[in-house]
């Protein structure tokens, strides 16, 4: 009688530890230094006063090169001096449901990340205050590969 209790027990003990781990890992910290992620509509307005460009990382919750992307790259003091002079930044979810406004049509996250191309993630996109893609590559960047990108990206527009 005591056996089953004690076997249930353990059970319950290690899907509660195994659930508790696997939801930190998926858990959104604070990150020191990251870029003030706007809003996809108060990017293109602030972009269309100042010149800057739109960067959009499009992640998905579970993605391990999301996270590293957001936990050393976004953060990088060469990564932010570039973002902070030429460019908005922008965060979207991939497969979000949630509603968001984009050139005044309303849609989901996740209708505006296929949209724009998306096929795995992260996903990067640089526009222009007019929603215009610049440029967009999938994948994990490191911290040198986001600053060229963003440059480049930069660059291209200033030829233009």
């Amino acid at each position: 009688m005591k056996r089953p209790l004690i076997i249930t027990g353990i059970i319950i003990v290690f899907l509660g530890v195994f659930l508790y781990n696997a939801l930190r890992e998926v858990t959104p910290e604070e990150i020191e230094n990251a870029p003030n992620w706007l809003p996809i509509e108060e990017a293109m307005e602030k972009a269309e006063q100042d010149g800057r460009l739109i960067i959009v990382d499009i992640f998905e919750v579970g993605c391990q090169f999301c996270r590293a992307m957001n936990r050393d790259v976004y953060p990088a003091p060469s990564t932010r001096a570039v973002i902070d002079r030429d460019f908005h930044p922008v965060k979207i979810n991939g497969n979000s449901e949630e509603m968001m406004t984009f050139m005044g049509e309303e849609m989901t996250q996740q209708s505006f990340a296929n949209s724009l191309g998306l096929t795995a993630f992260p996903f990067t996109v640089v526009m222009d205050h007019e929603g215009n893609v610049i440029n967009s590559r999938r994948g994990y960047m490191g911290v040198q590969d986001l600053t060229q990108f963003m440059r480049k990206a930069r660059d291209k527009v200033a030829e233009g």
